[in-house]
Protein backbone atom coordinates (compact mmCIF):
# COMPACT_ATOMS: atom_id res chain seq x y z
CA UNK A 1 0.00 0.00 0.00
CA UNK A 2 1.27 3.45 -0.92
CA UNK A 3 1.60 6.16 1.69
CA UNK A 4 -0.81 8.23 -0.43
CA UNK A 5 -3.85 6.89 -2.28
CA UNK A 6 -2.92 9.25 -5.14
CA UNK A 7 0.24 11.26 -5.68
CA UNK A 8 -0.16 13.93 -8.35
CA UNK A 9 2.82 15.63 -10.00
CA UNK A 10 2.37 18.83 -12.01
CA UNK A 11 5.18 19.67 -14.41
CA UNK A 12 6.08 23.26 -13.53
CA UNK A 13 9.24 23.46 -15.60
CA UNK A 14 10.21 26.79 -17.12
CA UNK A 15 12.40 26.66 -20.21
CA UNK A 16 14.20 29.44 -22.00
CA UNK A 17 12.09 31.93 -23.92
CA UNK A 18 10.83 30.45 -27.17
CA UNK A 19 11.00 26.85 -25.96
CA UNK A 20 7.76 24.98 -25.20
CA UNK A 21 7.17 24.31 -21.50
CA UNK A 22 4.35 23.59 -19.10
CA UNK A 23 4.84 26.71 -17.03
CA UNK A 24 3.89 28.81 -20.07
CA UNK A 25 0.37 27.44 -19.45
CA UNK A 26 0.03 28.58 -15.81
CA UNK A 27 1.23 25.24 -14.41
CA UNK A 28 2.33 26.69 -11.05
CA UNK A 29 -1.03 28.42 -10.57
CA UNK A 30 -2.91 25.22 -11.50
CA UNK A 31 -0.78 23.14 -9.08
CA UNK A 32 -1.46 25.64 -6.29
CA UNK A 33 -5.17 25.62 -7.11
CA UNK A 34 -5.30 21.78 -7.02
CA UNK A 35 -3.38 21.62 -3.74
CA UNK A 36 -5.70 24.17 -2.12
CA UNK A 37 -8.83 22.42 -3.40
CA UNK A 38 -7.66 19.02 -2.11
CA UNK A 39 -7.09 20.66 1.28
CA UNK A 40 -10.55 22.25 1.30
CA UNK A 41 -12.08 18.86 0.44
CA UNK A 42 -10.30 17.31 3.44
CA UNK A 43 -8.40 14.89 1.18
CA UNK A 44 -4.85 15.96 2.03
CA UNK A 45 -2.33 13.75 3.83
CA UNK A 46 -1.50 10.15 4.64
CA UNK A 47 -3.82 7.68 2.97
CA UNK A 48 -5.30 10.40 0.80
CA UNK A 49 -3.93 12.70 -1.89
CA UNK A 50 -0.67 14.61 -2.29
CA UNK A 51 -0.28 17.36 -4.91
CA UNK A 52 3.34 18.20 -5.86
CA UNK A 53 5.32 20.34 -8.26
CA UNK A 54 7.76 18.50 -10.50
CA UNK A 55 10.56 19.55 -12.77
CA UNK A 56 10.45 18.59 -16.40
CA UNK A 57 8.42 15.43 -17.01
CA UNK A 58 9.71 15.28 -20.62
CA UNK A 59 6.32 15.70 -22.29
CA UNK A 60 6.66 19.37 -23.22
CA UNK A 61 4.84 19.03 -26.54
CA UNK A 62 1.80 17.58 -24.71
CA UNK A 63 1.81 20.29 -22.05
CA UNK A 64 0.74 21.35 -19.71
CA UNK A 65 0.87 17.92 -18.09
CA UNK A 66 0.30 16.22 -14.78
CA UNK A 67 0.60 12.57 -13.82
CA UNK A 68 -1.36 10.62 -11.20
CA UNK A 69 0.43 7.81 -9.37
CA UNK A 70 0.18 4.95 -8.64
CA UNK A 71 -2.32 4.85 -11.52
CA UNK A 72 0.27 6.06 -14.06
CA UNK A 73 -2.35 8.22 -15.77
CA UNK A 74 -1.13 11.31 -17.63
CA UNK A 75 -3.36 14.32 -18.23
CA UNK A 76 -3.28 17.63 -19.99
CA UNK A 77 -5.50 20.52 -18.94
CA UNK A 78 -6.48 24.04 -19.93
CA UNK A 79 -8.06 25.67 -16.89
CA UNK A 80 -9.43 25.24 -13.37
CA UNK A 81 -12.53 23.49 -14.69
CA UNK A 82 -10.29 20.74 -16.13
CA UNK A 83 -8.45 20.45 -12.80
CA UNK A 84 -11.79 20.23 -10.98
CA UNK A 85 -12.90 17.46 -13.33
CA UNK A 86 -9.69 15.48 -12.73
CA UNK A 87 -10.08 15.89 -8.96
CA UNK A 88 -13.81 15.11 -8.84
CA UNK A 89 -13.78 12.24 -11.31
CA UNK A 90 -10.39 10.53 -11.01
CA UNK A 91 -9.11 11.39 -7.56
CA UNK A 92 -12.43 11.25 -5.71
CA UNK A 93 -14.53 8.76 -7.71
CA UNK A 94 -11.79 6.69 -9.37
CA UNK A 95 -13.04 7.38 -12.91
CA UNK A 96 -10.38 8.42 -15.44
CA UNK A 97 -11.18 11.58 -17.42
CA UNK A 98 -10.67 10.19 -20.91
CA UNK A 99 -11.07 13.53 -22.72
CA UNK A 100 -8.00 14.92 -20.90
CA UNK A 101 -5.96 11.70 -20.77
CA UNK A 102 -2.70 11.53 -22.68
CA UNK A 103 -1.56 8.32 -24.39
Amino acid sequence: MSYFKHHVFFCTNQRAEGETCCNDHKAVAMQTYAKDRIGKLGLKGKGNIRINKAGCLDRCDDGPVLVVYPDNVWYTYVDQEDIDEIIDSHLVKGVIVERLRLP
